[in-house]
């Protein structure tokens, strides 16, 4: 016996829906982190994380009065960044970098990385969706 129109059809807006929930749920924002200003660090690189769901870049930087301050810095997968050409040799512990974050508004020593200067001068950014919406600014660290 076929099912009527009805059914079938709140079966497939159910599914539809469903779909698109399953989809929303498995990503996150960058709403954590600050919108309004960047920060630049300037480090010795501890470890490059090329890791699901996000590859991450561990920062030691050199504070003014002479200590070290711990940086964990937020990158996005390592599928977009492949498609922009990053590889998961590119950066290794010790390396001395330059990273441009939107540091995290609970102000922790973390943030999102925008873009990344390697030892040899060469600047990468990184594909961060909504990119523009982050405002560049000054502050270094």
């Amino acid at each position: 016996m076929p099912f009527p129109r009805a059914v079938t059809a709140v079966a497939i807006a159910g599914a539809v829906l469903l779909s698109l929930t399953t989809s929303a749920m498995a990503h996150h924002s960058f709403a954590v982190y600050d919108h309004t200003r960047t920060l630049t660090l300037r480090g010795t690189v501890t470890k490059f994380q090329w890791t699901n769901p996000h590859a991450f870049l561990e920062l030691d930087v050199k504070q003014a009065d002479g200590s070290v301050k711990h940086y964990s810095v937020e990158l996005t997968s390592i599928n977009m960044m492949q498609r922009v050409g990053w590889r998961s040799n590119m950066i290794k512990a010790g390396d001395q970098v330059t990273a441009v974050i939107a540091p995290i508004l609970t102000g922790e020593p973390v943030g999102l990385g925008l873009e990344v200067t390697f030892p040899d001068g060469t600047k990468k950014e990184l594909p961060v969706p909504a990119a523009a919406s982050f405002k560049r600014t000054t502050d270094t660290q």
